[in-house]
């Protein structure tokens, strides 16, 4: 399934790449009547966009997204001023090392070398790389043009990449299957879109979503204060708008920190339905809002602690 040869054309640019790491094929167009033996009968590719991160996040004025709508449940103020440009978004350490773990285990090594540049100037003086956070470290990362991990950090990349890759359950559920697919539908009567690490509709694995965290053992408390269930059922609710099939959900998390270890779990239906029935509430409120020009913060009413 290989790239015809007038890879120029426009009209049979690759829509997402498929296969784990390596990407060992891509799928055309003309592979999205769904006779494709890595999708399900009734999935349909075509729905699946493949565009830069940056790209995405350029059209995120013009569509709700789940990090969107969670701002919007924890503050509608807040997610207001976001809205507005009033509060800059930055990008912390911990997510740049998040993102490029991402990237490593999910799209393979050529674009992790391709997206992430590594090392550091070294200090004569000493003869050990700069740290960081120095001036000096942070003048040499601004002339690579890319986000810069230091030596540590992508050591931890590959750490969490190799757990992994070692895990039985992950390395299956990552065989196959589209990594970073860009969906946008009109969803609960707003346009919406999702980014989701990786969709795999054959095989029962579904949406695939990549977390990292710090302690295995309080994931599942992550998870809730997190939000990472309403994310998930809002990527689940836009994806059946946009393909009529709605597919199973799993995490995969992994440790940033020793040992690294990996985990899986498996997103009950029933737990996800729940958490889409309090974002579609949360989709009314926030047209309630829009149209009222009213923007609670939420702590308006009198609150009374009754338990210790």
């Amino acid at each position: 399934m290989g790239p015809p040869a007038n890879h120029g054309d426009p009209r049979i640019v690759p829509l997402v790449p498929l296969g784990q790491r390596g990407c060992h094929a891509e799928i055309f167009p003309k592979h999205t009547n769904m006779n494709d033996p890595a999708t399900s009968d009734s999935f349909n590719l075509r729905s699946l966009l493949r565009e830069p991160v940056d790209t995405y996040h350029a059209k995120a004025k013009d569509h709700l997204s789940s990090h969107a709508l969670a701002e919007f449940r924890r503050c509608p103020l807040l997610f207001r001023k976001k809205e507005l440009g009033l509060i800059p978004s930055r990008d912390s350490h911990a997510f740049v090392v998040g993102r490029a773990a991402h990237v490593l285990i999910l799209e393979g090594r050529e674009r992790y070398e391709a997206e992430f540049a590594v090392g550091g100037p070294i200090n004569t003086k000493t003869g050990l790389p700069f740290g960081s956070a120095t001036k000096a470290f942070m003048e040499w990362a601004t002339q690579r043009g890319r986000p810069v991990l230091a030596d540590d950090d992508a050591a931890t990349v590959e750490e969490m990449a190799a757990s992994v890759t070692s895990h039985a359950v992950a390395n299956a559920l990552l065989a196959d299957g589209v990594a970073e697919g860009v969906v946008r539908a009109k969803y609960a009567g707003h346009a919406s879109q999702a980014r989701i690490d990786w969709i795999n509709p054959a095989g029962g694995a579904g949406i695939v979503d990549l977390k990292t965290c710090d302690r295995m053992d309080s994931f599942e408390f992550d998870a809730r204060a997190f939000n990472y269930i309403h994310q998930l059922a809002f990527y689940r609710a836009v994806l059946e708008v946009a393909t009529d099939v709605a597919l199973p959900v799993h995490i995969i998390a992994v440790e940033k920190r020793e040992p690294f270890r990996s985990g899986v779990w498996h997103i009950a239906p029933a737990v996800l339905d729940a958490a889409k029935r309090e974002n579609e509430a949360a989709m009314a409120s926030l047209s309630e809002c829009r149209a009222s020009g009213i923007w609670p913060t939420g702590f308006e009413a009198m609150r009374q602690f009754d338990h210790n």
